[in-house]
């Protein structure tokens, strides 16, 4: 479905620049960062005498039939990294936007009282293509592709033949492709496991997109109402994974229900050349930036599980809690028969839950009941608003629920709470 921009171009539109030699990444800036600073430095994203609605409704849909990234690689002198150290971020050696030393600002923003915009950029990205590519990622993930239809989405897992995970992946349907995002740690193994499994006769070709893209998510209470103001309310209260495309300046963006973390939020994955102004837009509009260091915090504190921590070869996917990603009438695909047998059995020995902890602990740290050991810690952060410290950890069924009180390493108390991610999976029954 096709519209029509109603809006001056001034709005997104790119101011010239002339091409310069590329920062080091792992130079850290040390401009003093202000998002009113920004916001009052650039009054040409704000407009005093028009609401924001028609001020910002430059996105243009445009038919997804027709729609196809460009993805030749980024001229130099739109790089992202060079934005983002002007407006203040730390930069890893990797290229990471590490934090805006706002961390507390953007977490309340994301928690509480606004609304946070993410730089994941860091993060996978795998586009999947051919004529075969729904039956292949059918047969080699946990969840039902084949029923699912353009414009839609779905987290789905990467396991093992004994379902043991490797990572959690949220996919859009495309016309032409499946588009996927993945953790930075697992990309590049995850697109040699795909190949591994292509086999001669098969119509599917895996492209790593994650240097030809960037990737931005929302997530806070107030991510509604600044899609309004951008005119894309016509995603507000769509089902989890629908996406659309549009163009800021001619250049393509797709935009999702959800944010890797909740199925309330949205995110964006553009050409190189639009995320400067998609990102400068959406801090004149009340954004809050966060970077990798926030991102994390936030992930341990609404207990989304992560590689290399959660979802290891230690767990199988059902202990994870990643209920919602799996199906069980859909024939045979990887890990499908381990899967059935721990539904059909009742074989979850585990779970995985959320720790209010009295003081900082140390991942890898044994969680005990009367000096019995019940589990593991798996992740730390400083917490939020109910507790300063704050974990997540498996803990067999037996040994401790909702509200029990445990020992986590020799002296940390640890109070068993459930977390936002977790609670919304629904648990498969064996009809």
């Amino acid at each position: 479905m096709a519209a029509n921009s109603i809006i001056s171009s001034s709005v997104f539109s790119f101011s010239q620049v002339t091409t310069k030699k590329k920062k080091n990444c792992n130079s850290q800036s040390h401009h003093p960062f202000s998002i009113n600073a920004f916001r009052n430095q650039n009054p040409s994203f704000i407009s005093t005498t028009t609401s924001l609605r028609n001020r910002f409704s430059l996105w243009s849909t445009f038919a997804s039939s027709s729609f196809e990234f460009d993805l030749s690689p980024p001229p130099i002198d739109h790089d992202l990294l060079d934005t983002m150290e002007d407006l203040g971020a730390t930069i890893s050696e990797d290229g990471t936007v590490e934090t805006f030393d706002n961390d507390d600002e953007a977490f309340s923003a994301a928690t509480d009282n606004g609304v946070a915009v993410v730089d994941l950029t860091h993060f996978g990205r795998i586009r999947v293509t051919g004529e075969d590519r729904i039956q292949f990622l059918h047969n080699q993930t946990t969840a039902n592709f084949e029923s699912l239809h353009e414009g839609q989405g779905c987290d789905t897992v990467f396991v093992t033949p004994t379902a043991r995970t490797i990572d959690i992946s949220h996919a859009w349907i495309m016309k032409n492709a499946i588009t996927m995002v993945v953790s930075p740690e697992t990309c590049h193994s995850i697109i040699e496991m795909l190949t591994k499994y292509i086999f001669f006769a098969d119509k599917v070709e895996i492209h790593d997109i994650t240097k030809q893209t960037c990737f931005f998510t929302l997530i806070g209470p107030k991510c509604n109402q600044l899609m309004e103001d951008i005119n894309l309310g016509d995603l507000v209260g769509q089902p989890y994974g629908t996406h659309r495309h549009y163009t800021v300046n001619g250049m393509p963006i797709t935009v999702g229900v959800g944010n890797l973390i909740s199925e309330d939020g949205f995110s964006l994955l553009s050409s190189p050349a639009a995320a400067e102004s998609v990102w400068k837009t959406l801090l004149s509009l009340g954004a809050t930036p966060m970077g990798a260091n926030g991102w994390e915090r936030l992930r341990i504190s609404q207990g989304r599980p992560a590689p290399e921590k959660e979802l290891t070869d230690e767990f199988n996917v059902l202990e994870a809690g990643l209920w919602n990603a799996v199906s069980l009438n859909k024939g045979c695909y990887k890990g499908q028969e381990t899967i059935a047998r721990l539904v059909t059995y009742d074989g979850v020995k585990q779970k995985l839950w959320g720790l209010h902890l009295s003081a900082p602990a140390i991942p890898g740290s044994l969680i005990t009941v009367d000096g019995k050991k019940v589990g593991k810690l798996t992740s730390y952060t400083t917490g939020g608003k109910e507790s300063k410290h704050f974990g997540l950890g498996y803990i067999k069924r037996q040994g401790a629920s909702a509200g029990d009180e445990v020992s986590v390493g020799e002296e940390v108390v640890g109070t068993v709470v459930e977390v936002p991610y977790l609670a919304r999976q629904t648990p498969l029954t064996k009809a």
